[in-house]
């Protein structure tokens, strides 16, 4: 291989940001009623997902004292 390389014309670069391309991309297609019903549905059960585990999480999340841990039996009471 010779160590001699050709040069490289890099008018094309400056050429390229002037350049504007006459073809248009097609219109984007509107969704139908029933993929539009579907996204909200989807949104809706998942937003209902969300809302009911942290419904059901907050008394696992909770420090209140008098929960069923600090509660005596009926047995210790009793004597």
């Amino acid at each position: 291989m010779s160590g001699r390389r050709e040069p490289v014309p890099f008018a094309f670069v400056a050429e390229a940001d002037r350049f504007r391309s006459n073809v248009t991309p097609p219109p984007r297609e509107r969704p139908s009623a029933g993929q539009l019903a579907g996204r909200w549905l989807l949104g809706l059960t998942l937003v209902a997902g969300l809302v009911g585990s942290l419904v059901i999480g907050m008394p696992a999340l909770s420090s209140d004292p008098s929960g069923p841990g600090t509660q005596q039996s009926q047995a210790t009471e009793g004597r």
